[in-house]
């Protein structure tokens, strides 16, 4: 989001007792499905207002680790929780899991990280939807002492959290751009763009990387068009079909991530362009890997959200034991998979790419 949106997140007054109350309450109903624990799930609220703690199979002085994710259906930040939760389970912790309801829900955000701080985490580990919008709930909780590491996605500034445990975005970006760009040969690009959320991190690095990783820059001519959605694939799909109503001669697809290069080649599909345009994705979940293998599209740049979620557990886990706290951003890396290799990139096939996936 904007500097604007960032604003009104500014820090506020402490709140009553009875306004704590309706921040559980609210915090409740914005995590999709709920609390994940390790052990049960439950939700309900004391007669002092504040949320009460989940009960997990470790007992009650078990270490809690709070998840907050951009929502628990993409496959994606499933993968993460489930990780996070396996995690948990051997490091002896109790995993409790909140969501927004949307991919870009803020307010969602920002009532379960104060939802987490009441139920007493010792860290929140947290895949920001607004690098921004979150500032003022994540310097609460680090004010009390909560260790506060982010996945997936940087907060702006970084300084935010202690600690990031992600993809270099732009570097899978740029291997994205690399990787179309050398499909093309000596042909000059025109290019389409199915980008994901204005304002987003994760969105804007990505982009940013794979026009890089192209040679253009940003307003370029051979940018013939673009249009966000949201990571969505039915909506990927209607955003190319009216870019391609609009363009003429395009060669060369841009996609956030997998399900939007799925949304974009049932678009070119109908058009019979698929043999025409170089379409690459970035995210390596095992469908999109497999949609590789069978050619909807010609290469992804594989994350690895296991390893993020891990890392991240096992850090709040050593935090609470000696008061160790990670610092800096840590690459979990990224990986081109394609069947079809290009000069002067390290490209992993489909065979390792459906080893080594997720979801």
């Amino acid at each position: 989001m904007s500097s604007a949106a960032a604003s009104s997140r500014s820090p506020r007054s402490p709140r009553s007792p009875r306004s704590r109350g309706r921040v559980a309450s609210r915090a409740c109903a914005v995590a999709v499905a709920g609390a994940l624990t390790v052990g049960v799930t439950a939700c309900s609220q004391t007669k002092a207002g504040s949320q009460s703690a989940p009960a997990g199979t470790q007992g009650a002085g078990a270490v809690k680790v709070g998840l907050v994710t951009k929502t628990d259906t993409n496959p994606y930040f499933v993968k993460l929780r489930d990780s996070a939760k396996e995690e948990a389970t051997k490091q002896g912790a109790e995993l409790i899991a909140l969501a927004g309801k949307f991919d870009g829900d803020n307010e969602g955000q920002v009532a379960a990280i104060e939802n987490l701080v009441q139920q007493g985490v010792k860290g929140i580990l947290i895949t920001p939807n607004n690098s921004t919008g979150i500032l003022g709930a994540l310097k609460k909780a680090k004010d009390r002492g909560v260790l506060v590491i982010a996945l997936d996605t940087e907060t702006d500034p970084k300084e935010a959290v202690d600690a990031t445990y992600a993809t270099n975005n732009v570097t899978a970006g740029e291997l994205q751009g690399k990787y179309v760009k050398a499909a093309l040969g000596s042909t000059p690009p025109k290019v389409l763009m199915i980008d994901g959320t204005a304002g987003g991190t994760v969105d804007e690095q990505r982009h940013r990387g794979f026009l890089q990783g192209m040679g253009l820059a940003e307003g370029d001519p051979a940018i013939l068009g673009k249009e966000n959605a949201n990571g969505d694939q039915n909506k990927a799909q209607t955003a190319m079909e009216n870019l391609l109503q609009r363009a003429s001669g395009v060669n060369a697809v841009y996609t956030l991530n997998e399900p939007s290069a799925r949304g974009a080649f049932a678009a070119l599909k109908a058009k019979n362009l698929t043999g025409k345009v170089k379409l690459a994705s970035i995210d390596g979940g095992c469908q999109g890997v497999q949609d590789v293998k069978d050619g909807k599209y010609l290469a992804t740049v594989m994350q690895f959200p296991k390893k993020m979620a891990a890392q991240g557990v096992a850090a709040v886990a050593t935090f609470a034991k000696d008061g160790t706290k990670p610092t800096g951003f840590q690459d979990t890396g990224a990986q081109l998979i394609s069947d079809t290799p290009v000069p002067g990139l390290d490209i992993k096939d489909t065979a390792w790419g459906l080893q080594n996936c997720w979801g």
